[in-house]
């Protein structure tokens, strides 16, 4: 184990865990709004957002993919330490976390079935910046249209188009983060 592993997690577990699970869901519920978080963090390179969706989200029976440079032996230990998740290939996986072009090719990821649509896979993507531009957002939890700076387009409306199949994802940098489920409408502008 790498002493990188003991360090993070919350400052405050009861009080930051409860914060961070109410941002998670309302960058969920209100795709295109951008939320800040704080009270946790993990090793490169994960983001201090990207950690606290971690650190709320996953435990000893959700499995997690890291893609390309989030496959770290100081973040699989950390994962191991502070969730219990299992690090598993992408085909297993019930959240992924990584970069967009370390994630591709998406397809690989669960988008559930017929029978069970909540058995996709939740991206967290790392991106270099997340602002309130970009392509258009409609639907669900979004009052008329907004923005947001997504790494392309074309994917996620194909992703809209297997509703209510799909991934959904959230996207994360610094300490912000943003969600993006499978029901919203994303048009270019």
């Amino acid at each position: 184990m790498t002493p990188e592993a003991l360090m993070g997690g919350f400052t405050a577990p009861p009080q930051h865990s409860s914060r961070a699970f109410r941002a998670a869901l309302t960058a969920l519920s209100r795709p295109g709004t951008i939320v800040t978080v704080e009270g946790g963090h993990g090793p490169a390179p994960l983001s201090p957002a990207a950690a606290i969706l971690a650190l709320t989200l996953l435990d000893g029976t959700t499995p997690v993919h890291l893609a390309g440079g989030h496959d770290a032996p100081a973040l699989r230990d950390w994962l191991a330490f502070h969730t219990g998740a299992p690090v598993v290939g992408a085909e297993g996986a019930a959240f992924a976390i990584g970069t967009w072009a370390a994630l591709q090719p998406i397809p690989r990821f669960a988008i559930g079935t017929a029978e069970y649509p909540d058995r996709a896979a939740t991206l967290i993507i790392e991106m270099p910046a997340l602002t309130a531009t970009g392509p258009r957002l409609s639907g669900p939890g979004i009052d008329g249209t907004a923005q947001l700076s997504l790494p392309e387009a074309a994917a996620f409306r194909a992703n809209r188009a297997l509703f209510p199949l799909g991934f959904d994802c959230f996207l994360t940098c610094g300490s912000h983060l943003a969600g993006l489920p499978r029901s919203t409408i994303v048009e270019d502008i």
